[in-house]
Order: structure tokens, then C-alpha cells, then sequence
């Protein structure tokens, strides 16, 4: 197990809107990310699972440097990355960097593979000519590419292969920690696989920590060795990848494992269609998953329950009064 930190997010939080008009009237925000707290051990991968429109992307973006946080801190080897994001951009940048869902929308179209990968090595590790060089090959050969591949543009690429070259983009900086986010989803199951296998390797081969992003439970629990649930916003159990999709606690981590297609299952649970969602622009006062719980209490109503330990459960924690397995 990897013990020593390398990210710690503090209370973060996102809101999208707000404010007050001309006439000092408040303005509704979107509540993204509410209250997050989480650390990233160093050479680790943590798997953010959760459904679409929960905040993981928000939370990624948050990480890099993309979007700022309304509240809390993001501290990276002892940095706040929140407040040394205007003065020492090129550091940030260097160190940890980022992976984008659709691997060929992320690539300059009027650029070459070329020009794409030197440009961090130009801007933000000030290489020479031969250094640029002996770095590109190493890149393309640790991505699984040809060299001559080096001089053509996206577009001549499949998903598969422009999505290596999103990662050797990534590797470029020689960062410690790279988000990535949704970085198989848009891609074959064969070339998922591909794709997932380079990581690894990439993983042991630079000692790099990952943050990886998904709404797919099985390419999660496959890559990760720890697991944060994400509901509305707020992280609501994490443990153990072994842990959470063996002996999940929290009532939505169940709903969603039992939500997702599976060899041998002739159907999926299903929710009531006429289930009261949470209203992002006004979060409920209790737990946000309170109207499709099927443990819920009047105490759920009325109080946000804390990620807390749960009894029998090493090191495994849980957004709930009523967890799975007791407290």
C-alpha cells in the first residue's frame, strides 16, 4: 500500500453561477462539487466512479488547474495549487497533467504529432534540439507508436491511436501525476484494453499516480487500487477496490453495481422512472440520496451524513446513517 501522500483536496467545492443581479437580487448556482475531501497516495491509482452529471469531471478539471474551486484547497506536495495557480503556472503545469476524453478533439487538427509533443518540451522543460529529439522517440516508443508517425496529423489516426498520443502529450512534462478523464470511454473494447495495458506499463515505467475517471465499473475496478463513489457532487464511500466492489456500503454503490450489464444477469435493477432526482440549483438539506434509498430515515431528511469509517471495515468509509453492514 502506498502511504505517502501526494494530493490532498480540502472541503472542495464548485458552484457554476450564483452570485446577485443589477438589482442585487441572488442568482441560482449549480452546486458541481459540494464538500470534497480525498488524498492521492503517491504511486497509486484512484478510481472516481460515479454516474454522469455527478461532478467527476468538475472535480478533474478542478485537480489541473482548468476550473478554479468556490471553496476548499487542492495541495499538492504541500503546494496550494488554488493560490499558485497565477504565479507559478509553468510548475503546475509540469507536474501534473492531464488526459482528455475524446482523444482526437484534445489534438491541434492543424498541427502535427510533432509540433503537438514538442511543445511542452519547448515551454515547460526548455529542451535543446537533440534533447527535443532523443525525448520524442522515447515517447512514441513508450505510447507503442512508429516514429514516422511523428509527422502526420490527427485526423490520419483511429481513436485508439490518437488517445496514445493524448497520453505521450501528457508524458511530455515528465509529470508526477496525471487526471484521467473518461480516457477509454470513446474507444473499442479491444482498444480499451490496449489502451489500459500502455497505462500500466507507463505507470511502473515512470513511477507515475493516476486519478482515473469513469462511469464504467469494470475498467475502474480493473485499473484501481483505491475507489471514490461519487453522488451529486459529494464523494459518499471509498476504500479498497477490492473492498467497494466486494462488499459495498453505501446504498448507492450498490445501486450502482447492480445497475451495470453483466455476464450471465437476464436483467438489471431498475428504479422507479417517476424517482425525484436532487435539483443542483437547490441541494437538498440532508442526504442527497435520500428519495431513492431504500434505507433512508426522517434523520437522512434533515442531516448531510459524514464520510465516516464503517464497523468491520478496514480502512472502508461511507456517506451514510444506514450503511450496508452496519456502523
Amino acid at each position: 500500500m502506498h502511504d505517502e501522500t501526494l494530493l490532498r483536496i480540502e472541503n472542495a467545492g464548485r458552484v457554476f453561477g450564483g452570485g446577485r443581479t443589477l438589482l442585487g437580487k441572488p442568482k441560482r448556482g449549480v452546486h458541481a462539487v459540494q464538500d470534497v475531501s480525498i488524498e492521492v497516495r503517491r504511486g497509486e491509482t484512484l478510481g472516481v466512479v460515479g454516474e454522469s452529471g455527478c461532478g467527476k469531471s468538475t472535480l478533474a478539471r478542478m485537480i489541473v488547474g482548468l476550473d478554479r474551486p468556490t471553496a476548499g484547497r487542492i495541495i499538492f506536495e504541500g503546494r496550494d495549487l488554488v493560490a499558485e495557480a497565477g504565479r507559478d503556472l509553468r510548475r503546475l503545469s509540469r507536474e501534473v497533467q492531464y488526459v482528455f476524453q475524446d482523444p482526437v478533439a484534445s489534438l491541434n487538427p492543424r498541427k502535427t504529432v510533432r509540433t503537438i509533443l514538442e511543445a511542452p518540451l519547448i515551454h515547460l522543460l526548455e529542451l535543446g534540439r537533440e534533447q527535443r529529439k532523443a525525448r520524442l522517440t522515447e515517447l512514441m516508443d513508450a505510447v507503442n507508436l512508429a516514429p514516422e508517425f511523428l509527422d502526420r496529423y490527427p485526423h490520419e489516426f483511429s481513436g485508439g491511436q490518437a488517445q496514445r498520443i493524448g497520453i505521450a502529450r501528457a508524458l511530455a512534462a515528465d509529470p508526477k501525476l496525471i487526471v484521467l478523464d473518461e480516457p477509454v470511454s470513446a474507444l473499442d473494447v479491444s482498444v480499451q484494453a490496449q489502451v489500459l495495458n500502455i497505462l500500466d506499463g507507463l505507470k511502473q515505467r515512470f513511477g507515475l499516480t493516476y486519478v482515473f475517471i469513469s462511469h464504467d465499473l469494470s475498467v475502474v475496478e480493473s485499473v484501481s487500487d483505491r475507489v471514490a463513489v461519487m453522488y451529486f457532487g459529494r464523494i459518499v464511500e471509498i476504500g479498497s477496490g477490492r473492498a467497494v466492489f466486494g462488499e459495498p456500503r453505501h446504498p448507492y454503490t450498490h445501486l450502482l453495481l447492480n445497475s451495470a450489464p453483466a455476464p450471465g444477469r437476464r436483467s438489471l435493477a431498475a428504479e422507479d422512472a417517476e424517482t425525484e432526482l436532487p435539483d443542483p440549483y437547490d441541494p437538498p438539506p440532508g442526504c442527497s440520496f435520500y428519495a431513492r434509498c431504500p434505507r433512508r430515515s426522517d434523520t437522512c431528511n434533515a442531516v448531510v451524513p459524514a464520510l465516516e469509517g464503517v464497523a468491520g471495515a478496514d480502512g472502508q468509509m461511507a456517506a451514510c446513517f444506514h450503511p450496508h453492514g452496519g456502523r
